[in-house]
């Protein structure tokens, strides 16, 4: 099995890429879906937020409200050092756990994490290779204000909040660059995906 961590900068395209990879025959852990499960309404995750943050946190379901957390979480560094603390244990450990699960049963295929804050935590020793989708700063920018409805000052604070994507850059053992057109990226997720295939065969 070879375990393989993708990141990249918000709004650079890293969902749109895990899809490709699945396409090919990756299975995927998704650390965003496992970030919303450690919250579920009833769940420790979600308690210990209200405790830190307040119930304005939630909406009147009782569930977490992301948006109304975001506003509070990326205004204010140190509230987002405390969000990312009580967190990350909780995803990490998830995510981790199950790709030991997969590895007891035999899984012999390529498992994809899709960790946005891979390198902001430290993690990527933890994996076989580790994958980095790439757009400029820029065109960050323009896609957020565009996918989020954001102005443009609120798409800076939220890319400002994560490692500067250049500095990803070093970190990588791959980089899927994400700034042309669908099939240029399709040509480049091939070409990445053949080189993982390669180490796969390697382990064996």
């Amino acid at each position: 099995m070879l375990s393989v961590g993708l990141t990249g900068g918000i709004a650079t395209g890293k969902s749109l890429v895990a899809g490709l990879f699945v396409k090919r025959g990756a299975f995927l852990i998704d650390a965003d879906s496992v970030a919303r499960e450690v919250v579920m309404p009833g769940s420790p995750g979600l308690a210990l937020l209200v405790d830190q943050f307040g119930p304005c946190i939630l909406d009147t379901t009782g569930a977490l409200d992301r948006e109304k957390l975001g506003s509070v979480v990326f205004a204010d560094p140190e509230k987002r050092n405390i969000l990312e603390a009580i967190l990350h244990p909780l995803i990490l450990g998830t995510i981790f756990s199950a790709i030991d699960g997969l590895r007891k049963k035999g899984h012999a295929g390529i498992v994809i994490s899709d960790i946005p804050l891979l390198f902001e935590c430290g993690i990527q020793k933890q994996y076989d290779a580790t994958v980095l989708v790439y757009a400029d700063p820029a065109t960050q920018q323009q896609r957020l204000v565009a996918r989020n409805g954001l102005g443009s000052a609120a798409a800076l604070q939220r890319l400002s909040a994560q490692m500067p994507i250049a500095e990803k850059r070093q970190h990588a053992d791959f980089i899927i660059e994400n700034t042309g057109s669908l099939r240029e990226l399709e040509i480049r997720v091939s070409a990445v995906w053949s080189d993982l295939c390669e180490l796969l065969q390697k382990q064996g």
